[in-house]
């Protein structure tokens, strides 16, 4: 019998209970071309629906009854071989479908759209042609001059109708028209979406004082158009309070126009050019590389903890081991755990290497994106430096990843395939027997057990680099504070101390871990607190546009004097967040330059950039911010840390609150003092006796680490388990708590089969947050093991579960080690 090539293929869109690798049989003309990692287009389903595919392997079969593939995208395999055994392997422990975790290995620029299009079948006759519509004789002469298919959209925009209209489907029963599915293979170019007015100044502010014309969202975006001149379409939805449909209406008034404005792809942009010189290593420092490099030059995969006080140069020991690795011809990956961070190390990398960095981060253009990965795919670049899906950089001979601040929660994926990049590195050194380094002041305690253990080498930098002495930590009880009539966001001491700073010239950060200007709104007279109604949360006041939002789902009101639920005029507007604190500066001391950093004011492309760089340059003395202030930022004038209110994520119900706590306190006062002068922090709390703080202030990581393993063993909890958590969403509050309960029966079931497997389960429960943005959650928490038995034990589950009926409006999920409970 004749050989048949036969292409197995993950197919988008299909459910985690019948996913698998399809087979399509190749055509001939594709025959020498197809190639696993290949983009392909197959028909799928009973109506053979066309849908995007990724090529896994290609085969000889005697089997003819398979579909046959209908295009082949690339000629050129866009995914490894490594890319495809790592998505199975992600398959496998994050219960998400193969084309899921596929397109984590493919840059968000490079996109594949298949699109109904149209084309002329015949012309008409002059007798047709004068019995259609006016619309339809608009459409039909558009098609004829198109030079190929043509869209739907731009169809009914030649004859001035909707998307929606029905007019090209009628054309095509007619015989007139044939409609095929045709593939566009496309990144889009960099740009910023902006409005300005169409209209004089005079026509829009008539407009302003007319009564009915426009609604009162559209009179309040045309204000802030007005005032501003032009400005993006973010930028007039966060002012105005308004949503994307009130910015279209104005456009189709055409009381405003949009236009592109257009963004260079260029993510060196402001990096200074100079080639730095690799600095001198201390002791202690060489010791570690020393220690690092004999563990690299074994040649096999291995993982090692670079434990290092806050400024002790786990940075410069990088640098030397990526030279030896580079030297070696072989390529490396760095983290960072946010954007914020990513200019500065981008910048010591790009003085020190200059184009072999190249940049992977949600911060840049999708069309930056597709850039830099294609030339990191080309080989353009050996060292890559970015954020959590810089993981998947398509780098050839990896030779080492470097996790710089390897605990932050950010290197942990909340959406599917639900990943942790610590992980995902852990794969790829072992598929290259590279070398994976882990780097942090305050380490997960799950990773500083593994490094006592013995699993992580553990390797140590206890001093500050140079002359540096660790800050003195003073503690201020807010509590004395209110007691002695000083009701304010800043302490008597700590003003003190900033007054100090102003004084001789020196630099101050002030963190507070919430945005905006009050956290929260109620009524003092019935003490109803204003929430979000699509979500279970409360409204945060915003003084910037005057506005409550929710920083959940977006919804945005204008700020209230009336309680909506007894209209009494007894609102209280409490807690503080930066836009609060901001002002609370800029009343104290008048003169001093203050910038706040959050992501109200760096939402911004580039914002990072700016906002650092204007302070690292001495422009302003005092720097506010959330929690992007805290971590791995690196200026020399700074001497002076500020923690507003130490106490607000010491208490939430979460098991690593404490840990949490710790790593940010410890990494905010590391900011201080990082050169020749002294640094000091300030903490400000309600609770100065707690043993978390005072640790913190001593930045005492192995005492903390002794006293909250003695607390995890006795409650089983990770480093001493594994979590499982399985979330449920819906709109149907009903149809979630009864999914979740179902879900917890054939859980127990399936424990009661596989007694060898060690699992203790709880009862459903709803989520921390109950609803967000209109949909209900529910969560089963489970503390187990992490091996393949368990695995293949809650993938069977999940699979019974996506054929029953009673799980069809309500979304499904396994997330091993959840670093958020839901």
């Amino acid at each position: 019998m004749p050989s048949f090539k036969i292409a197995e293929v993950a197919v988008e869109g299909t459910a985690y209970h019948f996913d698998k690798p399809y087979c399509y049989m190749v055509p001939d003309d594709m025959k020498n071309e197809i190639k696993p990692g290949a983009r392909v287009v197959v028909p799928f389903g009973a109506g053979n629906k066309r849908r995007r595919g990724i090529v896994l392997a290609v085969e000889n079969s005697d089997d003819m009854s398979c579909k046959p593939l209908l295009t082949l995208v690339d000629k050129q395999p866009l995914i490894s071989e490594e890319m495809l055994a790592l998505a199975a392997w992600l398959k496998g422990r994050t219960f998400c479908t193969l084309y899921e975790a596929l397109r984590l290995m493919l840059p968000a620029g490079l996109n594949l759209h298949i699109t109904k299009t149209y084309k002329l079948d015949h012309k008409p006759s002059e007798a047709e042609f004068l019995m259609l519509s006016p619309d339809e004789q608009c459409m039909l002469r558009y098609v004829s001059r198109a030079r190929g298919p043509v869209d739907r959209e731009s169809l009914a925009k030649a004859a001035g109708l909707d998307a929606t209209t029905p007019l090209p489907d009628l054309l095509v029963q007619r015989g007139l028209l044939v409609c095929e599915d045709s593939v566009f293979d496309h990144s889009p170019e960099a740009s910023a979406r902006m409005v300005r007015l169409a209209i004089t100044q005079e026509e829009a502010e008539e407009l302003l004082e007319s009564q009915g014309e426009i609604t009162k969202k559209q009179k309040s975006a045309l204000k802030t158009v007005l005032d501003a001149g032009a400005a993006t379409v973010k930028e007039v939805m966060y002012f105005s309070g308004v949503s994307q449909s009130v910015i279209t209406a104005l456009v189709k008034k055409g009381i405003f126009e949009q236009f592109e404005k257009r963004v260079y792809r260029d993510p060196y942009k402001g990096i200074a050019k100079t080639k730095s010189e690799p600095e001198t290593l201390s002791e202690e420092q060489q010791n570690a590389y020393n220690a690092l490099v004999s563990r690299y030059r074994s040649g096999k995969a291995c993982a090692s903890l670079l434990f290092g006080v806050t400024g002790s140069g786990k940075t410069q020991v990088f640098m030397r081991l990526i030279d030896d690795v580079r030297a070696d011809n072989r390529t490396v990956i760095v983290l960072v755990p946010e954007i914020s961070l990513t200019p500065q190390t981008v910048a010591r990398f790009y003085a020190r290497f200059g184009k072999d960095v190249a940049v992977l981060h949600s911060g840049l253009s999708l069309g930056e994106r597709l850039d830099e990965w294609q030339r990191i795919k080309d080989g353009g670049a050996g060292i890559v430096v970015g954020t959590r899906s810089a993981i998947f950089a398509p780098l050839k001979n990896l030779g080492l990843i470097i996790i710089d601040e390897e605990q932050e929660y950010t290197y942990k994926s909340e959406s599917s395939p639900r990943y942790h990049a610590r992980d995902v590195a852990r794969f790829r050194c072992a598929y290259s027997n590279a070398m994976l380094l882990l780097a942090s002041a305050t380490p997960s305690i799950e990773t500083f057990y593994a490094a006592q253990t013995g699993r992580y080498e553990l390797t140590r930098l206890d001093k500050r680099y140079g002359n540096a002495k660790l800050p003195d930590v003073i503690m201020v009880d807010m509590k004395n504070e209110i007691a002695t009539g000083n009701n304010s966001t800043i302490s008597r001491r700590l003003a003190q101390e900033i007054e100090k700073n102003l004084e001789n010239g020196e630099q101050s950060i002030l963190l507070i871990n919430r945005r905006g200007y009050n956290t929260f709104v109620s009524c003092a007279a019935c003490g109803h607190v204003l929430t979000c109604p699509n979500c279970s949360i409360a409204l945060t006041y915003h003084a910037a546009n005057h506005r409550l939002m929710c920083h959940y789902c977006g919804y945005s009101i204008e700020a209230r004097t009336k309680c909506p639920e007894c209209s009494g005029s007894f609102l209280k507007y409490s807690g503080t967040g930066t836009q609060k604190a901001e002002q609370a500066i800029e009343e104290l001391f008048p003169t001093a330059r203050v910038l706040r950093m959050d992501t109200d004011t760096a939402s911004g492309r580039y914002s990072h950039e700016r906002m650092l760089e204007q302070f690292g340059k001495d422009k302003y003395d005092i720097l506010i911010g959330t929690q992007m202030v805290a971590k791995g930022l690196d200026f020399p004038n700074v001497t002076l840390v500020g923690v507003l209110s130490a106490d607000q994520s010491l208490y939430l119900n979460d098991f690593r609150a404490a840990e949490r706590t710790f790593s940010l306190l410890t990494q905010v006062i590391g900011r201080a003092g990082r050169r020749a002068s002294p640094g000091r922090a300030v903490i400000q709390t309600q609770t100065p006796e707690n043993e978390v703080l005072r640790l913190a202030a001593k930045q005492d990581y192995e005492a903390f680490y002794k006293s909250e393993t003695a607390f995890r063993r006795e409650l089983l909890y990770p480093p001493f388990c594994d979590i499982c958590e399985f979330g449920f969403t819906g709109i149907s509050e009903t149809a979630v708590k009864n999914a979740a309960h179902d879900f917890f029966m054939r859980l127990k079931d399936a424990i009661e089969s596989n007694k060898n497997i060690p699992i203790r389960i709880m009862e459903p429960s709803p989520a921390e947050i109950a609803r967000i943005a209109g949909r209900y959650r529910y969560r089963i928490i489970a503390k187990c093991r992490n091996d393949k038995h368990f695995r293949a034990l809650v993938a069977s589950v999940l699979e019974s579960c996506g054929k029953s009926p009673l799980y069809r409006k309500v979304s499904v999920f396994a997330d091993m080690n959840p670093l958020d409970m839901l």
